[in-house]
């Protein structure tokens, strides 16, 4: 067996549009669409402004995804963000977004289990070994899946992507058939801003902030460019209609939830979905809401598993991270990669801990969004005779308001919640101990 046998780096290359749609809108469209609305309304009790915000957070969204698809082109390497900070800032700027892109992912894994196993809970009483024994072996079956390779996963991201469009699409359809509510808010109520000006800007930045949030994951499919067959052509139309899927879908939502039920019932709501279910199907409207979110987040898991796996593969085969990471089977899958990122998700659900690091994630997610933003502006000066296939529609406005806007949330982040934000802070500063540790000793990783 020759070296190259022994040591195989190449990621397959089947990939296309329908898997970058797929992974979008499967990576992002979760549980958080059926919890969020009500939250917004809270803030901002009025039916005008709740859809102003949604549209604001998806041109944010949109913003950020031609600005990072001109990157992904540029640099069609598997691995995300971390591809982008290594080139404009050097291998520890690459490490440290890497690092901070890793955890930030695991936590979601294991957050994202965890409600699995609360919904199968719910659904089904009668499982044994409680909510921890079900999200355990939920990230082992989607790991035992993504080791059978690239193309079961894939499939299955296509799939269950597709499940749960049609199955929100479906909600959206029922509750403006059955659920108009004689008190529900009409369209054309003038806006009303109580509390004075100052008040009501606070009011949209906290809303601002969960909208944001929900639409995290509009960046997914620049992780798996090296896998595509067209990178290229294939990311602007799969990751830009991807996102355009997304805005799509939340608008529905917020329409269907704002058609069915009273604007103080929404503004009250943790979770409109099962109110507006409730309302329609009375007494099964909790275990269909349930079944839903349940269906929304296996997409979710599935998309999170392949990233995550690809930022530590990407890592490691630029001498970042172990060598042996950077190994990938026979069908596509770098399996020590995947395995040490479905075992940070179990011990995270093991032991709790993935609590305070979820409750830090949004941070570090904005962090990484911003150092996507500045790589862009520092490579177009440093290297602006190198190919862009794709270049960013009216550069530099896009990513501009998309930097000022994560700039305003990390600063609202950090105002907000400084206790999780000084744990951020810390996470981030342990890098270049860790960064240390890994590349100090090259030799004994290619040995």
């Amino acid at each position: 067996m020759t070296r190259q046998e022994e040591h195989r780096t190449d990621l397959l290359r089947i990939l296309g549009v329908g898997f970058g749609i797929a992974v979008t809108v499967g990576g992002t469209v979760g549980v958080g669409i059926l919890r969020t609305p009500g939250l917004v309304a809270a803030q901002i009790p009025n039916v005008w402004a709740i859809i102003i915000i949604w549209v604001l957070g998806g041109v944010y969204a949109l913003l950020g995804t031609v600005s990072v698809v001109e990157l992904g082109t540029m640099f069609p390497s598997a691995g995300g963000w971390y591809v982008y900070a290594r080139r404009a800032f050097g291998n520890y700027g690459g490490f440290t977004v890497g690092w901070i892109d890793w955890i930030a992912q695991s936590s979601a894994l294991a957050f994202l289990a965890t409600a699995i196993g609360e919904f199968s809970l719910a659904l089904f009483p009668s499982i044994p070994g409680g909510v921890r024994s079900v999200a355990i072996g939920t990230l082992v079956l989607f790991a035992l899946l993504h080791w059978m390779g690239l193309r079961s996963s894939s499939w299955t991201q296509d799939l269950t992507s597709l499940l749960k469009g049609a199955a929100l699409i479906g909600f959206v359809v029922v509750c403006f058939v059955y659920g108009r509510s004689d008190d529900a808010p009409s369209l054309t109520t003038a806006p009303q801003i109580s509390g004075g000006l100052i008040a009501f800007i606070v009011a949209i930045v906290l809303a601002l902030q969960s909208v944001i949030v929900t639409y995290d994951g509009w960046y997914s499919a620049i992780y798996f460019t090296e896998e595509d067959k067209d990178p290229r052509r294939n990311l602007p139309k799969s990751a830009i209609g991807g996102v355009l899927c997304i805005i799509g879908i939340y608008l529905l939502l917020n329409l269907a939830f704002l058609y069915t039920l009273p604007l103080s019932q929404l503004s009250g709501s943790t979770l409109p979905a099962a109110d507006a279910a409730q309302r329609i199907f009375g007494g099964d409207g909790g275990r269909i809401i349930t079944a839903l979110s349940l269906i929304s987040l296996l997409s979710v898991v599935n998309a999170v598993l392949l990233l995550a796996t690809r930022i530590l593969f990407a890592m490691s085969r630029d001498g970042l991270f172990f060598l042996k990471a950077s190994e990938v089977n026979p069908h596509g899958t770098p399996v020590l990669a995947m395995v040490l990122t479905t075992g940070s998700g179990i011990a995270l659900v093991a032991s709790g801990t993935f609590e305070t690091l979820i409750a830090i994630a949004s941070f570090f997610f904005v962090a990484v969004y911003i150092s996507g933003f500045l790589a862009l502006f520092i490579l177009r000066k440093r290297e602006p005779e190198r190919s862009r296939p794709f270049r960013v529609w009216g550069y530099p406005w896009p990513p501009l308001i998309a930097l000022i806007g994560s700039v305003a949330f990390l600063v609202g982040s950090v105002l907000s919640d400084p206790r999780h934000s000084a744990y951020a802070l810390g996470l981030i500063a342990a890098s270049y101990p860790i960064y240390l540790g890994v590349t100090r000793y090259p030799s004994k990783q290619t040995g």
